[in-house]
């Protein structure tokens, strides 16, 4: 998998204003796929299937995931600080993506010619604080 930065953090000139529009509106959810898989106390496995030209919209993640592509193809993701980047990826190409509980926002278009196929493995927090205690996660 390669990224290439083709817009920096800051310039919001060449964004669509539609995708801006989508942004202010503040209707975004935290699923990585179009499709939930599986879910225990410890993760969620996710399914994106993207047909050339569609896209997940924005959505806010702050939990660390791994995603792992079928296929291979060609991306576009527009992050909410501006930052536009390319990827390209090569089938069985996988990726870990470290969040730390603090909150991205995101989407994830595909630019290419071919089906992209993935699966994202939404790593759950095993403790959370509360109050300064620790307690066991309950989701």
């Amino acid at each position: 998998m390669k990224c290439i930065e083709l817009n920096p953090e800051g310039n919001f000139e060449p964004w669509e204003p539609s995708k801006l529009k989508e942004l202010q509106k503040k209707q975004i959810d935290g699923r990585l796929g179009q499709k939930l898989l599986f879910e225990n106390k410890t993760i969620k496995v996710w399914e994106a299937v993207l047909f050339p030209g569609e896209r997940l919209p924005f959505r806010k993640v702050s939990r660390n995931y791994n995603f792992t592509s079928m296929t291979e193809g060609l991306a576009l993701s527009r992050v909410d600080n501006g930052k536009i980047s390319l990827v390209r990826i090569n089938k069985g190409d996988s990726m870990f993506i470290k969040h730390e509980g603090i909150e991205s926002i995101y989407d994830f278009e595909n630019i290419g010619e071919n089906i992209l196929f993935l699966h994202a493995i939404e790593f759950k927090p095993l403790i959370e604080k509360t109050d300064g205690l620790k307690m066991q996660s309950a989701s």
